[in-house]
């Protein structure tokens, strides 16, 4: 498998693989995990949380839809930046997203490593974080198809099982299906301290576990540059974005904690916690599987995310060029052996401090995330206002309610990240994420910055 410059990458994803992937990356741990830490923080209301939070996303994906559909490319929103606020910007969002892709996958590899241990007790975890890892890798190392279509039945599992808990679920609410016939209804919403027992700052300090269930789903805008047909399966995509977030998640949570009081939220899953409560004892196993499997598919395409994007700033000239190789199958096997070398790390602190490491990681990865969302509606804002007439009135993708929904969704992020600098338990986060960005406005500085201007003077 030979390595080349010129090859670059394929467009052999299909339309049932973007949709798939889009879906399956933002359907990881941060629900079927993460979702029991912000249900004890936001009780019923958590709901509230992820619908509003959901809305943002949206916007962001619109805001990041119109840019892809105007140039598919496979750096996607580091691309845009670089065009559209400058190359320090371009820089900056690239490096911050691989870092956090780098972060998000070990969060889920941990989270492997915590299931595989309800199965393997005596088994240590860094050793299920290892497997998964290179299994994960080497899957991106044969073909974007062969991910693609890994990706499609790890997505679809997902997607299943999260139907079967709501129409179980709903069946047991209405007529007490599985419960001798005495409908359970919804009256565990309020009956547990309300439906907000813990105010309206227990809604806000649920944000950022929130925030990092919907981490990824901007893969979509990655996947562009190798799409077929990328003006239709994009936008397509996107706007199935609002469906998705009523169904898996809020749906998701209505059922979960209508059959299952808050107050009994433990430390685990709460889709087993749920199962276990219908009656189907022997169904746990099943959705331990299941989370599992979530877990690998939000790794999986993570592992993707930082090798397209390694690439990307070769292209801009802002990694070394070494990275920017191709195999005749179009894989960028340079930029994912990198991201696999890095991503050992987290085997190591698998093995160091497994208790801890999900929680540090959460926190870093969702002000990863939310700093690349600020960056795609900042860019949105400055690619509109460089469209002439012509161009706007033939733009079949536009941002609804532009620019005024830029500026609040900005403002709903920055709004988080100042929650989050008030919790003591994530403040870390935040501050580890400015400290990494200063670093990378300093590299950029120091190393890249003649590097930009000399391009700009040799294309001028």
């Amino acid at each position: 498998m030979g390595e080349s410059s010129s090859v670059g990458l394929h467009r052999d994803l299909k339309q049932r693989h973007i949709r798939l992937i889009g879906l399956g990356t933002c359907i990881g741990v941060g629900l079927f995990l993460g979702s029991s830490s912000a249900i004890k923080l936001a009780g019923p209301a958590v709901m509230l949380a992820y619908l509003i939070a959901g809305i943002a996303i949206y916007f962001v994906m619109r805001a990041l839809g119109e840019m892809c559909v105007h140039n598919p490319v496979a750096g996607s929103f580091s691309r845009y930046a670089h065009d559209y606020l400058g190359p320090m910007a371009g820089f900056i969002t690239g490096w911050n997203y691989w870092f956090l892709w780098i972060i998000t996958c070990l969060a889920e590899i941990t989270a492997v490593a915590i299931y595989m241990g309800l199965w393997f007790p005596t088994v240590s975890p860094w050793i299920w974080a290892m497997a998964s890892l290179m299994s994960m890798i080497a899957i991106n190392l044969l073909s974007v198809k062969v991910f693609g279509e890994f990706e499609f039945w790890f997505s679809l599992i997902k997607v299943v099982t999260i139907i079967v808990l709501i129409v179980a679920g709903l069946g047991m609410i209405v007529w007490g299906i599985g419960n001798g016939g005495e409908a359970i209804g919804i009256s565990n919403l309020w009956t547990h301290g309300g439906f907000m027992p813990n105010g309206v700052v227990g809604v806000l300090l649920a944000f950022q576990m929130v925030m990092f269930a919907y981490g990824g789903i901007e893969i979509i805008g990655l996947t562009a540059g190798e799409a077929k047909d990328p003006e239709k399966t994009i936008p397509q995509a996107i706007n199935s974005v609002p469906w998705r977030i009523l169904l898996f998640y809020v749906g998701a949570i209505f059922v979960i904690l209508s059959i299952y009081p808050w107050t009994a939220a433990g430390s685990g899953s709460p889709f087993v916690s749920t199962f276990e409560s219908l009656g189907i004892k022997s169904a746990a196993g099943i959705i331990n599987f299941v989370v599992i499997t979530a877990a690998l598919s939000s790794c999986n395409g993570g592992i993707y995310s930082t090798g397209r994007m390694l690439m990307n700033l070769t292209e801009q000239k802002q990694a070394p060029a070494f990275f920017g190789k191709t195999t005749v199958q179009g894989v960028p096997r340079r930029a994912l052996i990198m991201t696999l070398a890095i991503l050992a790390v987290g085997v190591v602190l698998n093995y160091l401090a497994p208790a801890k490491v999900f929680i540090w990681l959460t926190a870093v990865a969702a002000t990863g995330n939310i700093t690349t969302w600020i960056i795609i509606l900042v860019a949105q804002l400055k690619f509109r206002r460089t469209l002439s007439p012509a161009q706007l009135q033939g733009n079949t993708f536009k941002m609804p309610w532009w620019p005024m929904s830029n500026y609040v969704t900005i403002a709903f992020m920055i709004f988080v990240l100042g929650v989050m600098c008030y919790v003591e338990d994530t403040r870390l986060g935040v501050i580890a994420g400015a400290g990494w960005l200063a670093y990378l406005a300093a590299v950029y500085w120091t190393t890249y910055r003649k590097k930009a201007a000399d391009s700009v003077r040799i294309a001028g």
